[in-house]
């Protein structure tokens, strides 16, 4: 139970256009927790809120009340039972879970809605949700809705009660109801209600055939007689407005698991939108979506997805159809696609040019990239144009026979109003996406935003269309029920939830007697966040760290918990909201609000979330609207730290200016190695520089790499082409065996290398603790030293990534007006894009490697040029990817964070490692990922791709010792090593 002030702002936002802050927060760790939770609310007339993933785009997962997340331990899924086709599970379990368990045996859950990597089966039943294979569970199995998907519920009532209720209850509905109880006078009641309005329910709801995504309002219609009063499915889609869901018992569909897609181009979307009818009808498609060239656009305004769009066909046109077949057995989803092909050139007189067939994995393909287009709509559509764009009317559905004249009709509409907005979705069922760019800031704009709602309202209905496809209503488009059902009826839902809610405190003020949809606006007339003087540019948000902080939309891609993406690597230990990107966005987002979070920069609920942050990068690539938390962490850190009542911790110190200790340490290496390899000395050191206690201490190399290539003479090509090697601390003081390696790769090739002389650091773990005045002077300092090769194009590149994308990505928003910045940025390469961009020869190698890239490699660059470049030397590349190693850089190493340090790596890098086979080589070029293999006890060591070039590694050069010792001070310990840089920080 949590009532502190982060809580509540992590809390109070969703993927919606609202903000409610909450009373409090439960994390229930049973399903008793569920039950008892609510009895103690009900004790003191405190409303409810349950919570999945907290994606729901029309407000229906924020409210004044106490929340209950069941998102983190109710996660539990029964067995399958094949023969009836369900399966029984908890609220909390994700839809994919579910999915992966019941595809073992050749079944899955319809309905899949595009956050279904993270999004809760409990918020599936809440806001009866469809998703991309829904046309699937319509052909193949019970229906498109989840509602059509549910079998029997286990609810609780907001006073306690707990009991199931089903589907076709109607011929034991008079032994139900006397046998009395909760159960039996709720039912009782829910008769009568029945009754009086069957007729008007019945003119009222259209069917699933004529209207296939109508979900909006309550399911009224599923207690008629001829329905068989299916009180479990009257209940979805109700939002958490009647009662809890503890657990469901599901209808399964066939999974057909082997697919193909085809792509079709079309010169416009209602073009497209008239053909589904009969595409859907003859060749019975397991999914049919649409995406429009605005959606094209602006995904490669963001330069995501960009592999996958060139392989769109017709690129000059206007819309394109994804009509994806499925079957159980290899081989037929394609055969089925061929025909449907054939069909298309032949019948319908298309170009092969506006046709593009594409397999699943399973079959040797990879059609899945195709569909990360579709799925990345909602996030690639807010932030284009120069505009921000909202939900609000981006889930209105009509009958499929007349989608083609509602997407004209509504396309005409927005433009009267001067909106605009990408258009995408479910065509085969009618419902069409779209974020629209609604201005949500002035008193006039919200006006305006009011009208178009109305105005969408009265259209969709026009056509006998629903307000909601999949998103619900909530607080977006309750307001505007009658226009669809008419006061009767309307009043028949308020009727619905009084039967099962008195007191009305379920989830109030969403889907009946709603908050107008002008209201708990996160933004409004009244937004004013301050906007305080940073030290990076910000320049993707024109400068605004307020906007930067707004830039979360909630779909909560960060929130997936296993190891599919980089990010969020703490998350996928720890299952808390407030260790995603979107919960440290939302953090200060709220401090710049100052209404939770009232101390700004001070806040210890900011300086808690993002202290678990290990800074990897993996938002700034896996996040479909690029939140990137590793900059605002600095940031925060930067002005957290800046009064002078504050102290960092000594590992910031320590590890802050680690390049200032190494270059102390690599005086007397073998003393401090002595030191720190000692047990009782090392567990000194440990303490002194704040290293957690079980993270073994790395060595100093004997000879820093630059002091190699002086001593042998600088380069052995002086006549060819020139490249700089940067000297990265890591590479020149504690790993100088890569820094040989990669010279003598490069030279092999006939490259001249030039290594910068005297000290140079990029000041990479400066940012992880703030220090941005002395990273900025590092960053100076590494122009001065390159200047010159850099005005001359001359490549620069790194060997050890996260000093690389420093130069890549901090360079310019640190210095985003100096010329010879943009120089370096433009010239710099990590070690195998060097390889790739200039066409360098590899060596022959043979055998197999198991590829990790470090974080930062991802977010700035991929690895593909790494894979490519190791193919290209003989190697048999397996490409491992999710996750992140865990230590990333210095964070592992902190006191305290060794186990979920290594919970990161274990999420996929370390079982991966452990699995291969001895002869398999383990190629890692960033220094956390070596070391984390080597501190958890892997048995393996890990080479840089330098290092596979040059034969597995190059000579280790032997230091003159007794010179060191003797022009040295003696009783240096790590300790002191720590404590003189932790000074020289403090006197900057």
């Amino acid at each position: 139970m949590r009532f502190d002030r982060g809580s509540l702002a992590l809390y109070a936002n969703d993927a919606s256009n609202f903000r409610q802050v909450p009373i409090g927060v439960v994390i229930p760790k049973t399903l008793d927790d569920v039950v008892a939770a609510h009895r103690v609310c009900s004790s003191f007339q405190a409303p409810v809120l349950s919570r999945g993933g907290g994606t729901s785009l029309s407000g229906e997962t924020v409210n004044y009340a106490v929340v209950l997340d069941h998102s983190k331990y109710l996660t539990g899924i029964g067995e399958v039972d094949v023969a009836a086709k369900t399966v029984l599970c908890e609220n909390g379990v994700i839809n994919e879970d579910l999915n992966r368990e019941t595809g073992k045996h050749g079944l899955v859950f319809g309905p899949d809605p595009s956050s279904h990597s993270r999004c809760t089966i409990g918020g599936n039943v809440g806001n009866n949700s469809c998703g991309i294979h829904s046309v699937q569970a319509q052909l193949y199995g019970p229906g498109p809705r989840t509602s059509d998907n549910v079998e029997a519920l286990e609810v609780v009532t907001y006073d306690g009660e707990r009991f199931w209720v089903g589907v076709g209850e109607e011929q034991h509905l008079g032994e139900i109801i006397a046998a009395g109880g909760r159960k039996g006078e709720i039912y009782a009641k829910l008769r009568d209600l029945r009754d009086r309005y069957a007729d008007r329910i019945r003119n009222g709801f259209p069917s699933v055939t004529e209207v296939p995504r109508r979900v909006s309002g309550y399911n009224l219609d599923e207690l008629l007689p001829e329905k068989g009063f299916n009180v479990a499915r009257a209940l979805v889609g109700t939002e958490g407005t009647c009662v809890t869901v503890l657990r469901a018992e599901l209808k399964l569909t066939p999974a057909m698991l082997h697919r193909t897609t085809v792509v079709v181009g079309y010169d416009e979307l209602p073009h497209a939108a008239d053909e589904t009818g009969e595409i859907v009808e003859k060749w019975r498609p397991i999914g049919l979506e649409v995406l429009d060239r605005q959606l094209i656009d602006d995904q490669q305004e963001l330069a995501i997805n960009t592999g996958d769009l060139d392989q769109l066909p017709h690129r000059d046109g206007q819309a394109w159809l994804l009509v994806q077949f499925g079957a159980d057995t290899p081989g037929d989803s394609e055969r089925q696609a061929r025909k449907f092909v054939d069909w298309l050139i032949h019948r319908k007189r298309y170009g092969q040019d506006r046709v593009l067939i594409s397999r699943s994995v399973e079959e040797g393909g990879s059609s899945e990239h195709l569909w990360t287009i579709r799925e990345s709509g909602l996030g690639a559509t807010a932030f284009t144009r120069g505009r921000d764009h909202w939900p609000g009317w981006e889930d209105s559905a009509v009958p499929p026979s007349r989608t083609g004249d509602y997407v004209r009709a509504l396309r005409g509409l927005m433009d009267s109003h001067g909106l605009n907005g990408a258009m995408y979705g479910h065509l085969a069922q009618g419902c069409i996406h779209s974020r629209i760019d609604f201005d949500l800031r002035t008193r006039e704009g919200v006006l305006a935003y009011r009208r178009f709602m109305e105005d969408a309202a009265d259209l969709v209905t026009s056509y006998g269309g629903s307000l909601s496809g999949e998103h619900g209503d909530g607080q977006q488009r309750a307001e505007l029920l009658d226009k669809q059902y008419g006061a009767e009826l309307v009043q028949a839902m308020r009727e619905f939830k009084l039967i099962w809610d008195p007191g009305a405190r379920m989830n109030p003020g969403k889907v009946v007697d709603a908050y107008r949809l002008d209201e708990n606006l996160k933004l409004g007339p009244g937004y004013n966040p301050p906007r305080p003087e940073t030290a990076f540019a910000y320049q993707k948000d024109g400068g605004d760290f307020a906007h930067a902080t707004l830039r979360c939309v909630g779909v909560g891609k960060c929130r997936v918990p296993h190891a599919e993406q980089t990010m969020c690597p703490s998350f996928q230990v720890t299952r808390e909201e407030k260790h995603t990107t979107r919960g440290r966005a939302r953090l200060l987002f709220e401090m710049l609000q100052g209404e939770v979070i009232t101390d700004g920069w001070q806040s210890r609920e900011v300086a808690d979330a993002l202290d678990l942050c290990l800074a990897c990068k993996g938002c700034t690539n896996d996040c479909p609207v690029n939140v990137d938390m590793p900059t605002y962490k600095a940031e925060f850190r930067h002005h957290h730290y800046r009064s002078w009542r504050r102290w960092r911790s000594r590992h910031a110190y320590a590890f802050g200016f680690i390049d200032q200790a190494a270059r102390l340490a690599v005086r007397v290496p073998e003393l401090v190695n002595a030191v720190t390899q000692t047990p009782g000395l090392a567990r000194l050191a440990k303490l002194a520089a704040g290293i957690d206690r079980k993270r073994p201490l790395p060595e100093f190399a004997p000879m820093t790499l630059q002091e190699w290539f002086t001593r042998r003479g600088g380069t052995k090509n002086p006549h060819g082409r020139p490249v700089v090697l940067f000297p990265d601390t890591f590479n020149n003081h504690l790993h100088t065996d890569v820094g040989v390696a990669c010279v003598e790769a490069i030279e092999a090739a006939g490259w001249r290398v030039i290594m910068p002389e005297g000290h140079l650091c990029c000041g990479r773990p400066l940012y992880d603790y703030g220090f941005l005045t002395a990273a900025e002077r590092y960053l100076r300092r590494v122009l001065d030293g390159l200047r010159e090769y850099v005005r001359e194009d001359i490549p620069v590149v790194g060997m050890e990534p996260s000093c690389l994308a420093v130069f890549k990505d901090e360079l310019p928003k640190m210095l985003p007006h100096d010329d010879d910045a943009r120089r370096l940025v433009k010239n710099a390469y990590h070690f195998a894009e060097f390889f790739t961009a200039f066409d360098v020869p590899p060596p022959r190698v043979t055998g197999r490697a198991l590829l990790w890239g470090h974080c930062h490699h991802r977010a700035t660059g991929g690895l593909d040029p790494e894979q490519h470049l190791l193919e290209r030397a003989g190697l048999e590349v397996e490409k491992l990817t999710g996750g992140c190693c865990g230590l990333a850089g210095s964070w592992g190493f902190e006191s305290g964070k060794y186990d979920i340090s290594l919970g990161c790596g274990e999420q996929a890098l370390l079982p991966a490692v452990r699995n291969a086979d001895e002869d398999t080589l383990i190629v890692a070029n960033g220094f956390s990922c070596k070391t984390q293999i080597a501190d958890a006890g892997t048995g393996r060591t890990a080479l840089h791709t330098g290092q596979v070039l040059a034969g597995r590694g190059g000579p280790k050069p032997a230091p003159p010792l007794r010179r060191r010792i003797a022009r040295t001070v003696l009783p240096v310990t790590a300790a002191a090593l720590a404590g003189a840089a932790g000074l020289r920080a403090l006197r900057r």
